[in-house]
């Protein structure tokens, strides 16, 4: 049986020592897709890719938007002096892929203080730290080329758009090895439930072929063409 139809294992991914575990921790983004599916909402950000297999973030966005530098330059941003062990930074840098907002120093810094990842909707750069120490780093790739005095943060804990979906600060990030998905606020609680309808069907799915059972006669028998069909 594959890691996504298992049951959700949070052994390797525990919430934060004195915090209840959120519902929907351990789910795969697979499932939290199939989920939003179903109520008809967006979350999945295109394109936002985990620089290491093995990479998982949950937790809540800090949020920091970027704009292309001014004449002098704005700083790049000290923001992590400001964030919270389990925070995510989420930083929205317009999809450029021509140069950084995210190094060496912001990974060694944001390790050290329990940061639970980072979402670029941009690039990343000194990539050897981050795969030493496995800090999650989800972006649209690596370049070498510094932002500094290419672009400079505009605000910080406000709504920002990452591929195209907006990510409020606060709001639930996920991520895994398919990718990154944001929770809008008000669905969570519906969305936990249906992604363990999904989760178990999909299991039941898997004994039964497993058992011999015909693939056909599994899916049909536990409703899979309908698990992510919007329900309105």
């Amino acid at each position: 049986m594959t890691d996504e139809l298992a049951p959700p294992d949070v052994s390797g991914d525990p919430a934060p020592a004195g915090v209840r575990p959120h519902p929907l921790r351990g789910y795969s983004t697979a499932t939290v897709s199939d989920a939003l599916d179903r109520l008809g909402r967006d979350g999945c950000l295109p394109g936002i890719a985990p620089l290491f297999d093995g990479a998982k973030i949950f937790g809540r966005a800090y949020t920091v938007s970027y704009v292309a530098a001014g004449r002098p330059a704005g700083t790049v941003g000290d923001y992590l002096d400001e964030m919270e062990p389990g925070d995510v930074a989420v930083l929205d840098n317009g999809g450029r892929t021509d140069c950084t907002v995210w190094g060496d120093i912001l990974t060694a810094m944001a390790d050290d203080r329990g940061i639970a990842g980072t979402v670029i909707d941009g690039v990343c750069r000194d990539v050897r730290r981050a795969l030493d120490v496995g800090y999650p780093l989800f972006t649209r790739g690596r370049y070498m080329r510094t932002g500094k005095d290419r672009v400079e943060v505009r605000d910080v804990q406000c709504p920002v758009g990452v591929a195209g979906v907006q990510v409020r600060p606060g709001q639930l990030i996920i991520a895994d090895g398919d990718g990154a998905v944001t929770v809008p606020p008000d669905v969570e609680e519906d969305l936990a439930e249906i992604c363990h309808s999904i989760h178990e069907r999909e299991s039941r799915i898997v004994e039964d072929v497993l058992a011999g059972r015909s693939l056909a006669e599994s899916r049909a028998a536990h409703g899979y063409h309908l698990l992510q069909r919007n329900q309105a």
